[in-house]
């Protein structure tokens, strides 16, 4: 999966700390309190988030979960308390599986223009909506993304986990995994 790609689904999406379950029509059961509000597998890592510069009103995807070959539109809403500057990083992991894929500390600035955005982020309440095209070429599986984004002086701004598991459509269309 492209980078870009991986980053908007790690701000759009988040992965899981292994807590999202899918039924069988592939939809998100909600779970608990680390569930980001809106419908998307996405959770915050912890319960601590008092001191988090930015709250997330809401998260929804369509699909959602994620389909390889399909356009995946992330809406997004949330208020920033603090302006967030230029020197912003996330700390970014995805694992398809036990297998760690990326594991990478990126300018958050230079990610962020990927849901066209830019820094400075104004304080204030932010939406975002944006279209990704996931390859079809997804090898299906369990992928967890981390996301722990950070000031330039180390301050926490959030940060989102989210698991997708992408299957392969047999005959039917049905999902096998």
């Amino acid at each position: 999966m492209r980078f870009a790609a991986v980053v908007a689904l790690a701000f759009g999406l988040a992965p899981a700390t292994g807590l999202s379950i899918f039924r069988d029509d592939q939809s998100v059961v909600i779970q608990d309190d680390l569930d980001v509000p809106g419908e998307s597998p996405l959770q915050y890592c912890d319960e601590k988030r008092d001191d988090d510069i930015i709250r997330i009103e809401s998260v929804d995807l369509s699909p959602n979960p994620p389909e390889a070959g399909t356009e995946l539109v992330i809406k997004a809403v949330g208020t920033v308390y603090e302006t967030i500057e230029d020197g912003a990083y996330v700390n970014l992991q995805v694992k398809y599986g036990l297998i760690r894929l990326v594991n990478t500390k990126a300018d958050l600035c230079e990610q962020i223009k990927n849901v066209d955005l830019e820094c400075p982020i104004e304080k204030g309440i932010i939406s975002i909506t944006k279209s990704v095209d996931l390859p079809k070429e997804i090898p299906p599986g369990k992928y967890t993304v981390n996301a722990d984004v950070f000031t330039k002086d180390g301050k926490h701004i959030t940060c989102l986990t989210a698991q997708v598991v992408f299957g392969r459509k047999d005959s039917l269309g049905l999902f096998d995994l």
